[in-house]
């Protein structure tokens, strides 16, 4: 029995949890927001908040050292440590808490998970607009005159701001399906790690693509990015018959292996 048990495990044993947060945390720091389940983006915002606040924690030389180890530990990314103390601890330095926002997105098509975006608060670039205006609004003095009062700003409710967000994220990119040895979750990992289109697939070297479906959360061990960038040369330079005779011949030789 699971009673008075809180912890969300989210399906998985504590070395798979843990490895899930640190990766969705690494790339929340990098990226400023990421779209995940619901209930991923909730256990993400207890496990990141307290990372970002012991950015606060500089005192001293020292100190400042013994919370990076404190921090990697926990995310095992340099890259993301850095940025963490470097760029978002600056930034966030003069708010009391509260550092994620979630915006939910709807239902995904598929497994009917609800979908969700966490985004880091102060670098939202629209909200934060908003949020300056109604400070100016607020700081208009009164007087007995019968001039008229400024209006107040309203503040720009959170489905507006999800749907701007949405709009400016959205770019045009090609079906990375079309390579053979991509499927749809591959391709949303791809997506992801910022390859969305052929001419990028085709610049990147078979061990960064595996490195980037490593890292992300899936099963992707099985899967050859060895012919991925040759194949992506053809599509992006439209050879859409010599792109169909090399897949055919990679199918031809996975057959006779």
């Amino acid at each position: 029995m699971r009673h008075g048990d809180k912890n969300k495990n989210l399906g998985r044993k504590k070395a798979h949890r843990d490895a899930l947060l640190s990766n969705l945390a690494s790339q929340l720091i990098v990226h400023k927001r990421i779209t995940t389940t619901l209930a991923k983006a909730k256990v993400l915002r207890t496990y990141v908040e307290p990372l970002i606040t012991k950015t606060k924690k500089s005192s001293s030389s020292l100190d400042i050292m013994h919370q990076h180890r404190v921090v990697f530990s926990y995310l095992r990314d340099k890259a993301a440590v850095k940025e963490l103390f470097t760029v978002v601890g600056p930034k966030i330095a003069n708010r009391p808490g509260g550092y994620t926002r979630i915006l939910k997105l709807g239902i995904r098509v598929g497994d009917n998970a609800e979908k969700a975006m966490i985004e880091l608060v102060d670098f939202n670039e629209i909200y934060t607009k908003g949020a300056a205006k109604m400070e100016e609004g607020k700081k208009t003095r009164r007087s007995r005159s019968s001039a008229k009062k400024p209006a107040k700003t309203q503040p720009v409710p959170e489905k507006e701001i999800a749907e701007r967000i949405e709009e400016k994220l959205e770019t045009p990119s090609d079906d990375l399906k079309k390579i053979e040895g991509i499927g749809p979750k591959a391709a949303e990992a791809l997506h992801a790690a910022g390859i969305d289109s052929f001419e990028k697939m085709a610049t990147a070297t078979p061990e960064s693509l595996k490195e980037i479906l490593d890292a992300a959360e899936g099963h992707f061990n099985a899967l050859d990015t060895t012919s991925w960038p040759e194949q992506a040369a053809l599509a992006a330079k439209g050879n859409w018959e010599e792109l169909q005779t090399l897949q055919d011949q990679l199918n031809a030789g996975r057959k006779q292996a």
